[in-house]
């Protein structure tokens, strides 16, 4: 039942079972300080939530860009 469930700490240690994990259930939660904190997911197992259309990469892209070159666009716009 909490096969997809692992410690914060078991982790660290032990990447790979996390990754068998992942790849056997779809996702795995980590826990830290005994509260979910975490999603692994496996992108084989990407559903349409994962998937962004070419107009929502534009957006962050463009987000990226504004907020890497913020004090040039201000001397700019001055």
């Amino acid at each position: 039942m909490f096969e997809n469930y692992i410690a914060i700490s078991e982790a660290n240690k032990n990447f790979s079972n996390v990754a068998k994990r992942c790849d056997k259930f779809g996702e795995v939660i980590v826990f830290k300080n005994n509260k979910a904190k975490y999603i692994l997911k496996s992108l084989d197992a990407q559903d349409s939530e994962m998937t962004i259309t070419d107009e929502e990469k534009i957006e962050l892209a463009s987000i990226r860009v504004l907020k890497k070159y913020h004090k040039a666009f201000e001397e700019l716009a001055r």
